[in-house]
């Protein structure tokens, strides 16, 4: 081994002494693994939760047997797709077929290395890192149509040719409304856009100006199609492609796309929370002073939350919206969303040019607008609620 790498440094693949090249290797191994033993806990405990939330609007009870309300149910279904028969048709290209779920995986998986939980917690903070992320994730549509043509499947290969299109068109979107992020931090390393906000919510740049704002709505809303969340789950449309592109696959391989697509939630809630709102963020409070401990965890624990919130958005609109068709997707793209996205960034950079430091007063009064927007928001939500079940609320009269 020492002879190995010896002669790798030799031929210029790595900088440094042997010593230095094991250390970066192990470090890699063991970010590698740390990262892994967070995900796989995250994106099951994701499902068993939407399954949960979508059972409650819709008056069910859900996944309630395996463990303390069914929280052990993804245990108990991953468990059983690895015990089950790994199948691949013989008109199948073998090799492709086999390895497409783990290039979507790992797609998935790599977006975490740029990720900032805390100002100290995190893998590698790239000077490139939002760059880095738009990157990776191409991966998983590589795996896609990877899966959907080696299976030689026709249902396969149109929910893999509609994956395509969908997350190459709805990829302009969502990178010209991170580019008004990026104009404005001044950087593409995600820890220096969470610091170029600040704590409280009206130094966020959800509430910058108007422009950042609706690009905020655009980019989330890009962001589920391009994850092949509902109402833009075209590609694995069961009541047109049986299943998509996972038609042919069984086993481990048929829920690593479900592991990816559950784990990728929780990616576009962390983008979205260090882009526009304001990441990890917290109160420089005096029980953080000399702490650095308690200071850490406060900041994961701030940025798990807020990313998460948007978790539980994706799993509301999953339950409430009807699927578009392909060609209201496409329409919505290249015809609202890529020309509103521009406009927005130029719009930021016009505000920019106007308030060169920003004007505190707008944001506020934006934040407070939001406020009353969620406050009123919520309350019909209340309504709605006490309509649909008002034996919880009504007390009837004897």
């Amino acid at each position: 081994m020492q002879a190995y790498i010896d002669q790798l440094i030799q031929q210029g693949y790595f900088a440094g002494t042997p010593k230095e090249v094991v250390y970066a290797i192990a470090m890699v191994l063991a970010a590698f693994i740390v990262l892994s033993a967070f995900v796989a806990p995250l994106a099951g405990v994701t499902s068993w939760l939407e399954r949960r939330v979508w059972a409650r609007m819709q008056s069910r009870i859900g996944p309630n047997r395996v463990g303390p309300q069914g929280i052990l149910q993804w245990l108990a279904d991953g468990i059983k797709n690895l015990l089950k028969e790994d199948l691949i048709p013989s008109a199948a290209d073998k090799a492709l077929f086999s390895l497409a779920p783990y290039v979507v995986f790992m797609g998935f998986l790599c977006t975490f290395v740029a990720i900032p939980f805390g100002s100290q917690l995190i893998v590698a903070d790239l000077n490139i890192g939002i760059l880095y992320i738009l990157a990776v994730t191409s991966l998983v549509v590589v795996g896609i149509l990877m899966a959907g043509w080696s299976s030689n499947n026709k249902w396969s290969l149109l929910g893999g040719m509609r994956s395509a299109a969908q997350i190459v068109s709805y990829e302009i979107p969502a990178g010209v409304s991170i580019l008004t992020i990026v104009f404005l931090a001044g950087t593409l390393s995600m820890q220096g856009i969470i610091k170029a906000q600040g704590a409280a919510p009206w130094d966020w740049f959800l509430f910058n100006n108007p422009f950042t704002f609706a690009a905020f709505f655009l980019y989330f809303t890009a962001a589920l199609a391009e994850g092949n969340r509902t109402p833009f789950d075209i590609p694995e449309a069961e009541s047109e492609l049986v299943a998509g592109y996972v038609t042919e696959y069984s086993g481990m391989r048929f829920l690593f796309f479900f592991f990816a697509e559950w784990g990728n939630l929780y990616v576009i809630g962390s983008v979205a929370t260090t882009l526009f709102l304001g990441g990890w963020q917290v109160p420089a409070w005096s029980i953080f002073d000399n702490n650095p401990v308690l200071l850490g965890v406060a900041q994961f624990v701030v940025f798990f939350l807020k990313a998460y919130l948007w978790v539980f958005v994706a799993m509301w609109v999953r339950a409430t919206l009807p699927r578009v068709r392909v060609d209201q997707l496409m329409a919505l793209c290249w015809k609202y969303m890529v020309p509103l996205s521009f406009f927005c960034l130029l719009g930021t950079l016009c505000w920019m040019l106007a308030f060169p430091k920003g004007n505190e007063i707008f944001s506020v009064a934006m934040f407070v607008l939001g406020m009353i927007i969620l406050a009123y928001f919520c309350k019909r939500v209340v309504f709605q609620i006490r309509q649909a079940r008002p034996e919880l609320y009504f007390k009837p009269h004897i």
